[in-house]
């Protein structure tokens, strides 16, 4: 199972020179499991991404959304696979059907006049769209167990946890903690995982002047990944006021409340093997 971040940015991207060593495109992270290729939402990121592929005999591709926030699915129209017709790409999205609404919907709606030129159905690849419910268990392929779970977050969220070979990857952006009650839901999907990657967009000290904003902290998701016992915390889905010298400071800050964080930077990888 390789994870790879193709964008760890929340909100919008960001390119100025203050925004290098950790990245400016929107979420977006890959997993391959096995010749089986997985991507977590289709913020800018996914730009490079579908560079990627294109240049790849594996030409399966499934999509999982968190939701349909602008710098969620913003980068899909540039998607190349979905312009190719050697490419089956299978979408999901568990935060819709509640709401009387579908996935492929608001991905057509996107790529309509007057706010896009281009009709989402010029794409010739084989399309197909998946509303669930969060909390359910969706089947991808025989091999990946998919467990979902509710996010607190505007207009709805899901989260995510794969299941691959004895190793465990979850996706849980984007959400709202709480401050001194853990998210039970969440513990229970992350619980051991080998990889968290939780909404960091905030510091607790920020938190509290952005309450129902809909995101987190990187202390809670150290918090979180505490009680779970999980292996490592991605800090992911960083603020755009975030530039470099700060992110280098949330790092350091991290990596001393507890070995297992990190902060999530695009272009990295991370492999992992059953035990």
């Amino acid at each position: 199972m390789d994870v790879t971040f193709w964008g760890v940015r929340g909100s919008l991207p960001c390119s100025s020179p203050d925004h290098v060593r950790y990245g400016g495109n929107t979420s977006c992270v890959s997993v391959r499991c096995g010749s089986l290729n997985l991507v977590f939402d289709a913020g800018t990121g996914i730009r490079q991404y579908g560079q990627w592929l294109s240049k790849h005999q594996d030409h399966q591709v499934a999509l999982l959304l968190s939701h349909t926030h602008w710098d969620h699915i913003n980068g899909f129209p540039f998607f190349s696979p979905a312009y190719d017709p050697r490419f089956n790409i299978a979408i999901y999205a568990g935060h819709l059907k509640s709401q009387r609404m579908s996935v492929q919907q608001v991905l057509e709606s996107q790529m309509t006049a007057p706010t896009f030129p281009i009709a989402m159905s010029t794409m010739s690849s084989t399309l197909s769209f998946t509303d669930f419910i969060a909390g359910d268990t969706i089947n991808i392929a025989p091999s990946v167990e998919v467990k979902t779970v509710n996010l607190n977050h505007p207009n709805q969220a899901t989260g995510y946890r794969l299941n691959y070979q004895g190793s465990s990857v979850c996706y849980v952006t984007d959400t709202e903690h709480h401050p001194g009650s853990i998210n039970e839901d969440i513990l229970n999907l992350i619980a051991g995982a080998d990889l968290v990657i939780y909404d960091c967009t905030y510091t607790d000290q920020e938190f509290p002047a952005r309450v129902s904003w809909g995101h987190s902290t990187w202390q809670e998701g150290v918090r979180l990944c505490r009680a779970a016992q999980a292996k490592r915390l991605a800090i992911f889905h960083h603020d755009p006021d975030h530039d470099d010298v700060f992110m280098d400071e949330v790092s350091r800050s991290a990596e001393q409340m507890w070995p297992g964080a990190f902060v999530a930077k695009e272009g990295m990888t991370l492999s992992f093997s059953k035990a």
